[in-house]
């Protein structure tokens, strides 16, 4: 049995920077995971680049059952502060688009640097074996990894959602949570492809076909690209739209995103021999597609204006119903998690059980495409870190 001051589970995002925070303020620290190696989620990000924060961070980009909840730790932690920490780590980066950082180089950067901040804080790193067992009593927490035993008076749940169960992601966090009388919000699958079926099927044949439009779900409406898939629909838009998205509800894109209103009537003016297909600023096989389901054949002169009117209106709200999503073996994150109703915002810890704590994806706020949830795992990592 080996004691420490806090035990964190999980050396993913979240977790390493709660380790390397605690570790640097004089806790004694031991960072467990099941995994051969650490960061593993990290490593497979942003094609291998790790989209490793969003200088747009704010909390109106995140979801959660209490929208307020990531308030004061992303406060207390931004992007300015993690950018500082990568260029002490002397990482070269750039901006993609939207405020999406990446690495210059690789992935692997982040995580060299987030274990030499472990390392700096003397943080016990232990990976490669099962977490079999987690117990309290006396005020004292108690793990069984391995044949080991660690115990100290603080644990730290950072061990993720179930998304992308290939590098070894489960619902483990939840049963814990569960354990120790936390409540879940029901998890589902976020930043997620969509899949398709009954009429939307023809869509399918368009796989490959990408495309800017605007993405709507209930209230929540993006701009950026979709892509056409041999299941459904994919690309930024979709995936973030896909958050957001409820079984059973339409998902509705804007195909010309900007068009001025009237614009077919003024192309039909313009160019009245043209045909539908041909005035689409779109993709050849997608505006052909669009064309014959519209059942616009023919020239533009020879259509009425209410049929045009109809047309455009269409092309600007064009409903699609997914069937589903690709779940979380191609889910990014999870929307949902331990409820923020038992956790305080500022330290983390759950306010019925002194001494737990749950950070990152494990915990019910979800960030949207683009660096959010990095910032969220640092930001609440960080907020425990502190508080340990």
């Amino acid at each position: 049995m080996t004691s420490y001051d806090a035990i964190v589970l999980g050396a993913g995002a979240a977790g390493m920077m709660c380790a390397a925070v605690a570790g640097q303020r004089g806790r004694r620290v031991v960072l467990l995971d099941h995994a051969d190696a650490v960061g593993k989620k990290i490593l497979i990000s942003g094609g291998g680049r790790c989209n490793f924060t969003n200088i747009h961070t704010a909390p109106d980009r995140f979801l959660s059952a209490n929208p307020h909840f990531a308030k004061s730790a992303l406060a207390r932690y931004t992007p300015a502060d993690f950018i500082a920490l990568v260029e002490r780590h002397g990482i070269a980066y750039h901006e993609k688009t939207l405020g999406q950082l990446f690495c210059d180089g690789s992935a692997k950067q982040i995580v060299a640097m987030l274990l030499e901040e472990v390392a700096k804080a003397g943080v016990d790193v232990r990976t490669g074996q099962p977490i079999n067992d987690v117990t309290h009593a006396d005020g004292r927490f108690t793990v069984r990894f391995g044949d080991q035993y660690f115990t100290a008076p603080a644990l730290v749940i950072a061990t993720g959602g179930p998304s992308i169960p290939k590098m070894g992601a489960t619902g483990f966090a939840y049963d814990l949570a569960r354990q120790f009388g936390l409540k879940v919000v029901e998890p589902r699958p976020a930043l997620v492809p969509l899949t398709l079926g009954g009429d939307d099927v023809l869509f399918r044949d368009l796989s490959g076909v990408a495309t800017p439009v605007e993405a709507r779900a209930g209230k929540a409406a993006f701009r950026e690209a979709a892509l056409f898939t041999h299941k459904g629909l994919s690309g930024p838009a979709i995936l973030q739209i896909s958050s957001y998205w409820r079984h059973g509800e339409p998902v509705t894109i804007d195909f010309l995103p900007g068009a001025p209103q009237g614009w077919l009537l003024e192309a039909k003016r313009a160019r009245p021999r043209a045909t539908l297909a041909s005035v689409l600023a779109l993709p050849d096989r997608l505006a052909q597609t669009l064309a014959d389901r519209l059942a616009l054949a023919g020239e533009l002169g020879a259509q009425t204006d209410r049929k045009l009117a109809d047309a455009e209106a269409r092309l600007s709200r064009w409903p699609f119903h997914p069937n589903g999503t690709e779940g979380f073996a191609k889910a990014e994150v999870t929307v949902g998690g331990i409820s923020t109703a038992n956790l305080s915002s500022q330290t983390m810890v759950a306010k019925s059980m002194p001494g737990l704590y749950a950070v990152g994806e494990a915990v019910d706020v979800t960030g949207w495409l683009g660096g959010y949830n990095f910032q969220w795992a640092w930001a609440s990592g960080y907020a425990a870190g502190q508080a340990l």
